[in-house]
């Protein structure tokens, strides 16, 4: 087997790693109930905006599934540089892969590019407070055993950070939003196992590159079933899943625009009186 590519101290993601740890989650299952939720979200985003889309691309790293759901589709995988023409879709959907890019501004402006005017894009990552549980579990676990830390689970960013990246792409009309899914386990160990069967397992370009010990592992484990037991059922464990939207529109003349600063025709004040109930 080739080594990796030397990793500059800025890498977030181990490419290669991220490759290989997809390819091994369609061995394991896969286990796809956050796909599931996110297309689900999407239609009733599409549903209201009461438009069909005829030419749509994909962008995401588990092609098996989208393929499915959108046969019809151009599916592309979510590398630095995305196979997309310019103008060449009406709809482009960044499906669970956005927070795993070296360059989310980048993905973004690269699919906004590929819109006709006034086309949708549509994005859902994982961020907020995903896997919150998890990383406060084995961060304490590995201090408190082994006196060290390293990085196990990916970052993650806030839905007013990434919100913030459709008008840095370019996009008009911007909108992000987020729903939280609580998921319930039996055990650390049962939760590790599906993110691996989701592609989900660690990727980060500074991560350990040994396996971590098993006291760590067993401490970690019972530090999560101390701090985050299932209120429904205590002898499980509960992980959280916080799924970021983001919406945004290729500029087109005929889209609705903000008024310029100055341009109003009655004070606020006075606006506001007008709409006061009489005494």
């Amino acid at each position: 087997m080739m080594p990796d590519r030397p990793l500059s101290a800025s890498s977030l993601t181990d490419r290669r790693m991220l490759d290989r740890n997809r390819a091994r989650s369609l061995r394991l299952g896969p286990v796809d109930f956050l796909h599931r939720i996110i297309a689900d979200e999407i239609e009733d985003r599409l549903a209201a905006v009461n438009r069909k889309f005829s030419d749509i691309a994909v962008v995401t790293g588990h092609p098996h599934f989208w393929r499915d759901i959108l046969p019809g589709a151009k599916i592309v995988t979510d590398m630095p540089t995305l196979e997309l023409e310019p103008e060449a879709h009406d709809l482009v959907i960044h499906a669970m892969a956005l927070h795993w890019a070296e360059d989310p501004v980048g993905q973004i402006a690269q699919a906004a590019r590929a819109l006709r005017p006034d086309g949708l894009f549509i994005a859902a990552c994982a961020g907020g407070r995903t896997l919150h549980e998890l990383r406060e579990s084995l961060t304490q676990a590995e201090v408190e055993v082994s006196g060290g830390l390293s990085p196990r689970v990916l970052p993650m960013g806030e839905i007013r950070d990434l919100g913030g990246l459709l008008q840095r792409a370019g996009l008009a009309l911007p909108v992000a939003d987020q729903i939280t899914q609580i998921v319930s386990y039996r055990s650390l160990f049962h939760l590790a196992h599906d993110l691996r069967a989701m592609g989900e397992g660690n990727a980060l370009a500074q991560r350990l590159r040994r396996p971590t010990r098993r006291d760590v592992l067993l401490r970690a484990a019972a530090l999560y079933s101390e701090h985050h037991p299932d209120p429904q059922d205590e002898t499980r464990i509960q992980a959280t899943f916080d799924l970021v939207f983001l919406t945004g529109w290729a500029p087109d003349a005929s889209q609705q625009k903000p008024l310029r600063p100055g341009s109003a025709k009655m004070p606020l004040a006075e606006a506001l009186a007008s709409t006061r109930k009489p005494e």
